[in-house]
């Protein structure tokens, strides 16, 4: 990125040598970033300022192209970015959204997804992996229902990224999105994946950036940091589930054996190798979170976006009503952490948790 945040700082959409080179950074960095989706074409690719601009512009595309139609599915466990815009689109634009339920596990139903389309639905969006559970769904399975139905899918792949294959050659999602800063990426830059006969409607109106796809001008720095990132994310792909896979199990199982009542959320094998959402029973999570960040132990009690929020986690709150949302940890792994730091986690859970559960009796 050194290099665009100095000398090269010229715009890549004017015509002069000076600026119009960094064009050739740009298209190079949306080469690597459709390798590490498996898109047929860099041209399926197109840069955003984050996650939830490309699920905002997921969902305006697809409901700006089937103006005719005002349903909506999506899921009661998405990210707060496709949440939010649904019940704006409700509240604003009379849409009509449908929220699927999850089990306890945190596993979507394929039936109960079929049963809620109709000729009415413009767009199904459903995640690939779950933000605070890592709870996996099934993706190529949703992707062929609605491909079959004629409807438009929508996947929020942020999680997924980098921590998993993905194959968008073979399987029918119209769009996908993805941010930088889960795979390496500075914060502020995402993508969006168009599938080539996918409708397309900008929400971002300007200048004929992104092939007139998305105004404003282009952050050669961040996406060339993207590019970059993609590229390293592939290469570690074929270890990243058996490096982090472990390290995620050997925390999760010595947590569960020394907090007596501690719970997994989500289930144990569908779920992405870097997560794990522990429930401790008469715990206020923000309590613990407090403590754990005193001892330079970084965890979270669900998404990092709603994080000012005093609600509780809506992903947690969807799997097991009651006070566990309130009582949930989330703890993610990267391939670089140690048995070491994991010993430290485990040992200081085992001298906060029932100092807490001591002090709120």
């Amino acid at each position: 990125m050194l290099p665009y945040l100095g000398g090269d700082w010229g715009n890549p959409s004017s015509s002069y040598r000076f600026g119009s080179k960094l064009k050739k950074v740009v298209e190079e960095a949306r080469d690597q970033v459709a390798e590490l989706l498996g898109a047929a074409s860099s041209r399926e690719v197109l840069f955003t300022g984050s996650g939830t601009e490309s699920n905002n512009t997921a969902i305006h595309a697809a409901l700006m192209s089937r103006s005719g139609k005002r349903h909506i599915i999506t899921s009661q466990v998405e990210h707060s970015s496709v949440l939010s815009y649904c019940r704006y689109l409700e509240k604003h634009h009379a849409c009509r959204v449908t929220y699927l339920p999850v089990d306890s596990y945190g596993l979507l139903s394929l039936p109960g997804l079929e049963n809620a389309l109709t000729d009415d639905t413009a767009l199904v969006s459903l995640m690939w992996a779950n933000n605070e559970t890592g709870v996996l769904f099934p993706v190529e399975e949703i992707a062929a229902l609605c491909r079959s139905r004629g409807i438009l899918y929508h996947c929020d792949a942020v999680q997924a990224a980098g921590k998993i294959p993905l194959n968008l050659r073979h399987i029918p999602c119209d769009y996908l999105s993805l941010t930088g800063h889960k795979i390496g990426a500075p914060k502020g830059i995402g993508a969006l994946y168009v599938k080539r006969d996918a409708p397309f409607v900008p929400l971002l109106h300007g200048g004929h950036q992104e092939r007139s796809r998305r105004g404003g001008t282009e952050n050669v720095a961040a996406i060339a940091g993207l590019g970059a990132a993609a590229v390293l994310a592939l290469e570690k792909l074929p270890e990243y589930g058996g490096t982090v896979g472990p390290l995620r199990d050997t925390l999760e199982d010595a947590t569960l054996k020394v907090i007596p009542g501690s719970s997994r959320n989500g289930h144990r094998d569908l779920r992405l190798p870097n997560t794990t959402s522990i429930h401790f029973p008469g715990v206020e999570s923000e309590a613990l979170l407090l403590l754990l960040d005193q001892g330079g132990i970084c965890a979270s009690s669900g998404s990092a976006c709603l994080a000012d929020s005093p609600d509780p986690s809506h992903v947690i709150a969807a799997m097991n009503p009651g006070e566990a949302a309130h009582q949930s940890v989330r703890f993610s792994l990267g391939w670089n952490h140690t048995a070491d730091e994991l010993d430290q986690v485990v040992s200081s859970l085992s001298a906060i948790v029932p100092s807490l559960l001591s002090f709120q009796a």
